[in-house]
Order: structure tokens, then sequence, then C-alpha cells
């Protein structure tokens, strides 16, 4: 049953990809008027590289989560069964 997941997991990343993007563009465009750097954009300094790349996996990461859970709870209603684990795994 959580072979059936997959697709469903698949399916939701990507959209949750796209999402993120958006929202990073938004963001990006209440702290910069340019477009993002890249890191090696020649003249771009490293305050504005680094702003740029921490958030952009700050909001990857957060979308990632949101989108992830969000699909595992939809799948649990739809089918019944959680597609991860129950439980945390202890360390030891």
């Amino acid at each position: 049953m959580k072979l059936l997941y997959k697709p469903f997991g698949l399916i939701a990343g990507i959209i949750g990809g796209l999402l993120a993007r958006r929202i990073f563009n938004a963001l990006w465009s209440a702290v910069d008027d340019e477009e993002p750097p890249k890191p090696t954009h020649e003249r771009a300094s490293w305050r504005r590289v680094l702003t740029a790349a921490v958030l952009q996996g700050a909001t990857f990461a957060a979308i990632r989560a949101v989108v992830d859970r969000a699909g595992a709870r939809g799948f649990q209603h739809l089918v019944g069964v959680w597609p991860g684990e129950k439980e945390p795994e202890e360390k030891t």
C-alpha cells in the first residue's frame, strides 16, 4: 500500500518545488529589486549571494516540509494508511 504513495509523493514534490520558487521570488522582491545573484556572478557581493542562498534554502525546506506533511495526511485520508514511519526511531 505504501508503494502507492510514491507517485502521489512525486507529484506533490513537483508542485511543492513550483510553489517554493514562486514564494522565494516574492520574498526576494521584498529584499531587492534585482534578480537574486548566482554565486558565480563576479560583481555580486558576498552579502547578496549569501542572503539569496539562505532565503532560498529556508523557503524550499519549509515548503517541502509543508507539502510532504500535507501529502502524507491527504494520502492517509484517502487510503487509510500512513505512508511513512509511525514513530521516529530512538537513538541508541
